[in-house]
């Protein structure tokens, strides 16, 4: 982080979030160092499916026929978050933290992270092996490491 918030303040990006499974750690993260009023616009911390909808703006249509937990979803979510907040770029993150909620076909450590801007989207998919925290700070680390890449 340390080297990316100098270059979103030096560009004059923002960034803003729509996690789920992390619970706000991406925020904490990107909010950890002062100076980050200047590119942080706000997050939001999309546990349920009526978050995703109400705060990130997900079509719950996308939800139903994808899943929480869904490429398609994780782009909604960072659009969702960039677009509410007026963020130069959004980042989502929906996934299966552990020990429960796996179902058949998206098991435990299942993560989507995603990046929206004008010039730059992803979605990253993910498998960890980690335990609940484990998983958790694996996917912030994708999550930055999205964001760097959409810097340039």
């Amino acid at each position: 982080m340390a080297k990316i918030q100098p270059r979103l303040i030096r560009r004059k990006l923002t960034v803003a979030v729509a996690e789920s499974c992390t619970g706000g750690l991406v925020a904490a993260v990107l909010t950890a160092h002062g100076g980050s009023s200047r590119f942080f616009r706000g997050g939001a911390v999309v546990y349920s499916n009526e978050a995703k909808t109400a705060l990130a703006d997900v079509a719950p249509d996308l939800i139903h026929g994808h899943g929480a937990v869904s490429s398609v979803v994780a782009g909604a979510l960072a659009r969702g978050a960039r677009e509410r907040l007026g963020a130069r770029i959004g980042l989502g993150v929906t996934g299966i933290a552990g020990p429960g909620g796996a179902t058949p076909g998206k098991p435990v450590g299942l993560v989507y992270v995603a990046v929206d801007s004008d010039d730059h989207g992803s979605v990253k998919k993910n498998q960890f092996s980690y335990d609940r925290e484990g998983n958790r700070l694996a996917s912030v680390n994708v999550a930055l490491d999205l964001l760097e890449r959409a810097i340039g």
